[in-house]
């Protein structure tokens, strides 16, 4: 078979996928391990191409924007080897404790100024407890739906049991972020402090107490094509409602200083295909996207992206917001 051959048949076989997912069906196993293991650079226009349709069909053309504010920053006592903000990293980074009111009400406004309906209250600490500290965040969540004018988004860390869950669902939080990172086979080469299993007990009390459950992962962490078909399809598997995907910004002083990121290609392949396996769900371009993609960032909503982070990060910056908003409108697309 000649190359020319080649092309044809995979090209008619990504369409054949696509055309089943915009029916309705959802991808095998073996399906989306063919379409992740792709070569990016001979299928690319493709993948997007057909990534695009199915976010329209299922999406619309709007992309939902979300904000975080770093409220407890640093000396977190888990070893991941992406994170600047661990113990045991060597990274520079701010530490402090729980923010008062008055920054939180900064951060309110600020998203508020950017049409940014959603503010996510982050912490560096394993998890959630019960006791004065919770209660104070539960606080603070009324004063964003009641007051700031916000809709509460929160990521805390591992909750050990559904009651916090119903606490923080009570309070107004109405989507809990709780990344599973990586592929359940890798993940112990990310992280030896707490397990796979932890991440998903979070998720499933998120489920029970009826918060929308925001997961997903980062990619270039050193793992394979295959390692991140296994994390969108356990994603599939575990319902989240919202999927953050991340692409590694090797930060100085963290185990992963060396790590080579994917090529603006090979993430724009990775997102599509999260798409064809998750054709309903709000797929949301997260951290790293400016340093890694450059100047192909505005490709993300043709291969199939509904969602972005605007702001800055955790513990680097993002571009200017405006520019984003600008971004998504010369796309043809509307901001909510």
């Amino acid at each position: 078979m000649t190359a020319t051959e080649v092309d044809a048949k995979v090209r008619q076989r990504v369409a054949e996928l696509a055309a089943k997912v915009l029916d309705g069906e959802l991808l095998t196993r073996e399906e989306a391990a063919w379409l992740f293991e792709l070569d990016p650079a001979g299928s690319i226009h493709d993948v997007l191409y057909w990534a695009n349709q199915i976010r329209t069909r299922y999406k619309g053309n709007n992309i939902r924007l979300c904000s975080i504010v770093n409220i407890k920053a640093g000396g977190c006592p888990e070893d991941c080897k992406f994170c600047a903000q661990s113990a045991h990293s060597k990274a520079p980074s701010p530490r402090y404790g729980v923010v008062d009111n008055t920054t939180l009400k900064k951060a309110a406004d600020q998203a508020r100024t950017n049409n940014v309906r959603a503010l996510g209250l982050v912490a560096a600490w394993p998890e959630v407890k019960e006791g004065p500290v919770l209660e104070e965040l539960c606080e603070k969540f009324r004063l964003l739906s009641l007051e700031y004018g916000v809709e509460p988004h929160a990521s805390l860390g591992m909750i050990k049991n559904r009651k916090i869950a119903e606490k923080l669902k009570a309070a107004g939080v109405t989507c809990y972020n709780h990344n599973l990172e990586t592929a359940p086979s890798f993940f112990p080469r990310i992280c030896t402090t707490h397990t796979y299993a932890d991440r998903v007990e979070t998720i499933r009390h998120l489920k029970a107490a009826g918060i929308a459950v925001c997961a997903g992962g980062i990619i270039g962490l050193g793992e394979t094509r295959r390692d991140r078909c296994e994390l969108a399809l356990a994603l599939r598997e575990l319902g989240a409602d919202v999927v953050p995907i991340n692409i590694l910004n090797p930060i100085p002083g963290t185990p992963l200083e060396g790590t080579a990121p994917p090529t603006p290609i090979e993430a724009l392949h990775t997102i599509a295909c999260f798409r064809f396996v998750l054709p309903d769900r709000e797929i949301t371009i997260a951290g790293g996207r400016a340093v890694n993609l450059r100047d192909l960032q505005s490709w993300i909503f043709m291969a199939g992206a509904s969602g972005l982070m605007v702001g800055n990060y955790l513990t680097t910056p993002n571009r200017p917001v405006e520019l984003d908003l600008q971004m998504i409108r010369d796309a043809g697309l509307s901001p909510i």
